[in-house]
């Protein structure tokens, strides 16, 4: 797909970070966008700056984790707004672990599993039949992490776990959309090339009451990049950022090169996948790996 005029792209996690960079990318270039989040706050923001920017677009709250929910979504676009024909499986959270893992708050698992495993497959589940019998070239978009699919960080397991798990599932998609030549192409984003600068490590502010922390859980004290920077530097180590809009590029990018793996990496991350996978196949021991 090379030209996005007039197609209509669906955006889980549109109110912020990448998803909402992905918005003003693809609005730029043509699309309508239906932009879909929890936080109605954000979804209002970015209603009006789009708007501000003549961008068609529209919002709908929308839980991913929810399968009734996210059948909505594809309801209003199939059913109000004539088809999609670019979505995105964007939203994603952190639960913020911290400690030893057999000490998490099972809250943590479930509300960091049903929004980031459940909710690419509920997109999974509502889109791809529509998306299938619509007979034309589309394209579904689910956003994974080189954390977890690549390289497993001790600090953050259950994110980790999310990711891996989405990168499996999205990669069956793909070997089976490809050899029954669909006219869906299926893609695998991973945001980088560096750590990302977005409103995930505050996840917690759209965090539903039913999986609340514990009281004295343990807790990161990391609410933005800028505090994971700091904690970096006493450390040693300096952190590099990627804005979001970077990320959208590649996105747009992957789409119109019909990638699959539309990961961009630095050297740093590909000298830690390669070192992983050599002690697979060696069956050897690995370098604990570090985000420094």
């Amino acid at each position: 797909m090379q030209d996005f005029t007039g197609k209509l792209a669906v955006i889980t996690g549109g109110a912020s970070g990448v998803g909402r960079s992905l918005a003003f990318a693809l609005g730029a270039q043509g699309a309508r966008v239906l932009v879909a989040d929890v936080d109605a706050d954000g979804l209002e923001r970015v209603q009006t700056d789009l708007g501000e920017q003549h961008i068609d677009s529209h919002t709908q709250y929308c839980d991913v984790s929810k399968p009734e929910s996210v059948e909505a979504l594809a309801s209003r676009a199939f059913d109000e707004l004539g088809g999609a024909h670019l979505v995105f499986a964007n939203a994603g959270v952190s639960a913020g672990e911290a400690g030893n893992l057999w000490d998490y708050s099972p809250h943590d698992w479930q509300w960091t599993f049903g929004v980031n495993f459940w909710g690419p497959l509920n997109a999974i589940n509502a889109f791809m039949p529509r998306l299938t019998a619509q007979g034309e070239e589309a394209h579904f978009i689910a956003t994974s992490s080189g954390n977890g699919a690549f390289i497993v960080y001790p600090e953050q397991p259950i994110y980790s776990a999310t990711k891996a798990a989405v990168a499996v599932v999205t990669e069956a998609l793909h070997i089976q959309t490809r050899t029954q030549q669909s006219p869906v192409k299926v893609h695998l984003l991973f945001p980088g090339p560096h750590i990302v600068d977005t409103g995930i490590f505050d996840s917690d502010r759209v965090r539903p009451e039913e999986f609340e922390k514990p009281e004295g859980a343990p807790d990161t004290g990391i609410r933005t990049a800028e505090d994971l920077r700091k904690i970096m530097e006493f450390m040693g180590h300096e952190l590099r950022l990627t804005h979001p809009d970077e990320v959208a590029q590649s996105a747009i990018d992957g789409v119109r090169n019909d990638q699959f793996w539309i990961a961009p990496m630095n050297p740093d991350t590909k000298e830690k996948i390669k070192a992983r996978f050599d002690s697979i196949l060696n069956q050897s021991e690995f370098p604990i790996p570090t985000l420094g």
